[in-house]
């Protein structure tokens, strides 16, 4: 969705606008195409993604993905007034509050249901014959 605002705000820039606003160094390389990257310029990949497979990390790992995504949405917010822009962002910032909380409860189901004398020492689903 970001992607898309960004080229229906960007599609019909002229040469002197793209100057102006600083995106020349992007249209040379990806023209007016979306290319995700962090505001930093540092392109989006899988490997951004972390993946453990132990519950307590990987819901953990999920908690933190929603409230970055949360103030990426809060940070657009402060810079546009534009009904077109805000609407849909204010939309996505609220999901990413959903999911926050669906996650948040997945922690405290998964915490109650292990062993809570050993959750942080080993992953019962792997180390099911591990004795301390």
């Amino acid at each position: 969705m970001i992607g898309t605002i960004v080229y229906q705000l960007t599609r019909n820039l002229t040469e002197e606008q793209i100057r102006t606003a600083g995106f020349d160094q992007y249209f040379v390389d990806h023209t007016a195409g979306v290319y995700p990257t962090a505001a930093s310029g540092f392109p989006w990949s899988a490997a951004s993604m972390a993946v453990k497979g132990d519950v307590i990390a990987d819901l953990t790992e999920d908690l933190a993905a929603e409230q970055k995504a949360r103030v990426t949405y809060d940070n657009i917010l402060r810079f546009t007034d534009d009904p077109d822009v805000r609407d849909p962002i204010k939309f996505l910032r609220q999901r990413e509050i959903n999911h926050y909380q669906r996650f948040g409860e997945a922690l405290r189901l998964a915490t109650d249901r292990l062993d809570s004398r050993n959750y942080y020492a080993f992953n019962p689903s792997f180390d099911k014959g591990f004795k301390k």
